[in-house]
């Protein structure tokens, strides 16, 4: 089933005309620049302080749930603490799990993120517009009282599920219908049934039909709990994967036939809770901000509307984004689990991401994101783009996957009036990627990331040169967060 949320983002996806850029003197400076080849573009002399920073540096709602080919909170932190000051606006047109506007909601800016897949725009929406933490407790309580008076029913509906999930008596509410453990909207997959204890089942078969994604506190705690459905600790509703991504539904009927797995029984009111307490170590940040789903070719403008619904300031001095890796993350495959808890179809997801790109249309693309940023960005604005060189997809090696940040320069922002700022090449360490679960598999597909530093204009170009070389702080929380 698709959600609303995707049906009307699919809607809506269609490229809006390429908007020129903002004066004649854009369109002059990028005809009278020199075209910078692959090989010649400049170093930006930005020293790689994020990596000496520990995993969970930052704001203690980051780790809510894993995602794949995110990058960490201090490296966010090195863009917006140089290239933005408190009060501006720090824009994401690839979102994902919300890195950048959380981390610049927290550092007192205003944090705009935008994405295509619902999964994403649920976790960057609970993170840049909490649910204060009185509120989510009192809804998890409210829970708690809702499955005292009507847990046997769903304990019962579960272990049907468990036993048959195809038979015609184990079928089960939707998410979000509000129905109670009679309703037989939907059959569960089997890998789904085999994943949990036949009492967690019940609890979250209940739980999920009972949340509202359109109330803040309900998404709060659906995004919590897409945190901790599978991993390999007692913190976990599920000990069949790891928290990272979900296995190949094939691979998890396999395995658990082979092994008789049998999860263990996790209370879900007591591992939410827990969540919560976690994720509460630090007071949400007090700057709210925005979180959109839809195309990132009309971010510009749809993020410029927004703002000035809230009466905010309407264009960005900075965009920090990672665009989608060429050809080789699969959001909803490697959430399933995630998407089901959800209600949402991990195949549609995958269908209308569209990620499966080769080089030319990948370049196309990303000319038509810069062009649709255009309205909303200030005339000094820094643009940096994280774009990962990709050497194989599924053990085959890929053509024009390295050095694609330097084609992104030649083929999309240089035509569209972008100056170029510098290039920083940034080696990740195997070790440190989620991929690290696949053994010496792990980060052979991408083993450096690309950072290009573009200006809006000349003038967004020079306070990037200027900015690269500003010394900032690392320490976190920031002296007033601790005092709270």
């Amino acid at each position: 089933m698709t959600s609303r949320r995707l049906r009307a983002a699919i809607d809506d996806r269609a490229p809006s005309p390429r908007v020129e850029p903002a004066s004649p003197a854009i369109s002059q400076l990028a005809f009278e620049l020199p075209v910078e080849r692959a090989d010649e573009l400049p170093a930006l002399p930005l020293a790689p302080e994020w990596k000496d920073q520990q995993r969970l540096w930052g704001h203690s709602l980051h780790p809510m749930c894993s995602y794949l080919a995110s990058f960490p909170a201090a490296l966010a932190h090195a863009f917006i603490a140089r290239w933005s000051r408190p009060g501006d606006v720090v824009l994401d047109p690839f979102s994902g799990c919300g890195t950048t506007p959380l981390q610049a909601c927290a550092e007192g800016r205003i944090g705009v993120g935008t994405d295509l897949n619902p999964f994403a725009h649920l976790l960057t929406a609970a993170k840049v517009e909490p649910a204060h933490p009185a509120e989510a407790r009192t809804r998890l309580a409210a829970l708690r009282v809702g499955w005292a008076a009507a847990g046997a029913a769903w304990t019962d509906l579960g272990e049907r599920v468990f036993v048959a999930p195809e038979a015609v008596g184990s079928r089960v509410p939707a998410a979000g219908s509000g129905g109670d453990p009679s309703s037989t909207d939907e059959a569960v997959p089997r890998e789904v049934a085999l994943a949990f204890h036949p009492r967690t089942l019940g609890q979250l078969l209940y739980v999920r039909s009972a949340l509202d994604l359109d109330v803040r506190a309900d998404r709060f705690l659906a995004a919590a709990i897409t945190g901790i459905l599978h991993g390999k600790s007692r913190t976990y509703l599920s000990g069949l994967m790891p928290n990272t991504v979900s296995m190949a539904p094939r691979y998890v009927r396999t395995f658990a036939a082979r092994t008789e797995f049998r999860s263990p029984e996790r209370d879900v009111f007591d591992c939410v809770e827990a969540k919560l307490d976690r994720l509460y170590r630090q007071p949400p940040p007090t700057t709210p901000g925005i979180a959109m789903i839809g195309d990132a070719r009309d971010a510009g403008v749809r993020s410029r509307a927004a703002l000035r619904d809230r009466a905010l300031p309407e264009r960005a001095r900075l965009v920090g984004t990672s665009p989608p890796y060429l050809r080789v993350v699969k959001y909803g495959y490697y959430n399933w689990l995630r998407t089901w808890f959800l209600g949402e179809d991990a195949r549609q997801i995958d269908a209308t991401l569209d990620d499966a790109h080769h080089r030319e249309p990948y370049l196309a693309f990303m000319r038509d994101v810069l062009a649709g940023l255009r309205p909303a960005l200030s005339d000094d604005a820094v643009v940096v783009l994280v774009i990962g060189d990709v050497e194989l997809d599924r053990g085959r090696r890929i053509k024009g996957g390295v050095g694609l940040a330097e084609r992104v320069w030649e083929s999309a922002a240089q035509p569209e009036g972008y100056a170029l700022a510098g290039l920083v090449v940034d080696p990740i360490l195997a070790h440190r990627k989620m991929t690290k679960l696949w053994g010496d598999e792990a980060g052979r597909a991408t083993k450096t990331d690309r950072i290009l530093v573009l200006g809006a204009t000349e003038s967004g170009r020079r306070r990037a040169l200027a900015g690269a070389s500003t010394p900032i702080s690392w320490d976190w929380p920031p002296r007033g967060l601790r005092l709270l």
